[in-house]
């Protein structure tokens, strides 16, 4: 019966301490995961609100993004802002199309949109290009992703 009391008094304090749900990105570190995306790496996002001399809203996260491995990779940073529910988030990428051997062939540079929902931090990017691997004309591509907080 102690036992009991015990564990019904635990489970009432852990409903009461958790943190609120909310539709926000938590300041802290994310895996990006991009399975459909041509890629070698895997790329962790560093997320902080963004500092005021960027925005005075809260809705604003500063994103510091980091490939793995670094080799051939540009690390980059972009503003998401938080409307209706979705994130936004707008980057150009030097090498965000990989052509031939993805480890060595060329890249070529993207214009990339990153949409993704607050609570289940999945989404999808489009990635825009002016000119596609070996001449081939532009294009967008779209590819799935979601965040894994680390």
């Amino acid at each position: 019966m102690r036992t009991l009391a015990i564990g019904v008094a635990l489970t009432a304090a852990a409903v009461t301490l958790a943190p609120p749900a909310s539709a926000e990105l938590w300041p802290g570190n994310y895996n990006v995961n991009i399975p459909d995306r041509r890629d070698f790496h895997t790329w962790a996002w560093a997320a902080n609100p963004c500092p005021p001399a960027m925005s005075f809203s809260p809705d604003c996260v500063y994103v510091s993004a980091n490939p793995m491995p670094i080799a051939k990779a540009y690390g980059f940073y972009g503003i998401a802002r938080l409307v209706n529910g979705q994130y936004n988030m707008t980057v150009d990428v030097p090498d965000g199309l990989r052509c031939d051997d993805i480890y060595y062939g060329p890249v070529i540079p993207t214009h990339d949109v990153y949409t993704w929902d607050a609570k289940t931090l999945s989404g999808t990017l489009q990635s825009t290009f002016d000119v596609g691997c070996d001449g081939a004309p532009g294009g967008t591509f779209t590819y799935p992703f979601w965040l894994t907080r680390l």
